[in-house]
């Protein structure tokens, strides 16, 4: 099976999904972990040339511990609106994985960034498949499941299936740990320590699994895409 897990910035994939990604390859799945944004704001001290290129280098280096593929749509921080061209970007970033399953933002994460990627995600699904919508990629083969992950700190967002990581959490952290840049800005914007946050959340939605460590997703139910067969590990 191919997975595409679609994150807004470099550090989202890695913070929500890592562990259900790390089963997937570990399984013998083909992984892709997209980040939409260039992470090109997320510093207080180097410029937005200089913070990109780095985040970028980062997410290579994260997704490389699992064997898996990143991705980038390239569109700078802040910056992901719903316009056509954004739009035709997720599009080839489909095209690129033609994966069978889909996990990105919930349509109601705390920023404009995660919410309008869930949005793109969405509307570029069915998009991808279609051999009169012309991008630089070949049409998608198929129509893949869509998942929507939990959102930053489990706000407004109800769970309807859940993924036993407890065996994958320390390669979750170490991908996240590869993301050094974004460490102390978290810290900093945040006052947020990311290894215990991964533990704490990935400790309460273990708890409500009876496991001790689980990450929370919701299918998007949509035609023609019914459900009749677990496709989350």
């Amino acid at each position: 099976m191919k997975v595409l897990a679609i994150g807004a910035h470099p550090d989202d994939i890695e913070i929500i999904c890592a562990g259900t990604m790390t089963k997937y390859s570990k399984r013998g799945d083909e992984v892709f972990i997209c980040h939409v944004c260039d992470g090109s704001k997320g510093s207080k001290t180097l410029t937005s040339e200089e913070i990109a290129k780095i985040r970028r280098a980062e997410a290579i280096e994260s997704a490389s511990i699992i064997g898996a593929k990143s991705l980038t749509a390239g569109i700078p921080d802040g910056e992901v609106v719903l316009d056509l061209s954004c739009r035709l970007k997720i599009v080839d970033v489909i095209r690129q994985a033609d994966p069978d399953l889909i996990i990105t933002h919930n349509p109601q994460d705390y920023m404009t960034d995660h919410i309008n990627v869930s949005r793109l995600v969405f509307e570029a699904t069915y998009l991808a498949s279609l051999r009169l919508v012309k991008t630089d990629y070949a049409p998608s083969t198929k129509l893949p499941y869509l998942y929507y992950m939990d959102t930053l700190g489990g706000i407004n967002f109800s769970p309807t299936d859940f993924v036993d990581i407890t065996d994958t959490i320390d390669t979750k952290i170490s991908m996240m740990m590869k993301m050094q840049s974004q460490i102390g800005w978290l810290k900093d914007m945040h006052d947020s320590d990311v290894e215990e946050y991964i533990k704490v959340v990935a400790r309460y939605r273990g708890f409500q699994a009876a496991v001790f460590y689980a990450e929370a997703f919701i299918q998007a139910q949509m035609y023609p895409q019914g459900l009749t067969k677990r496709i989350l590990p």
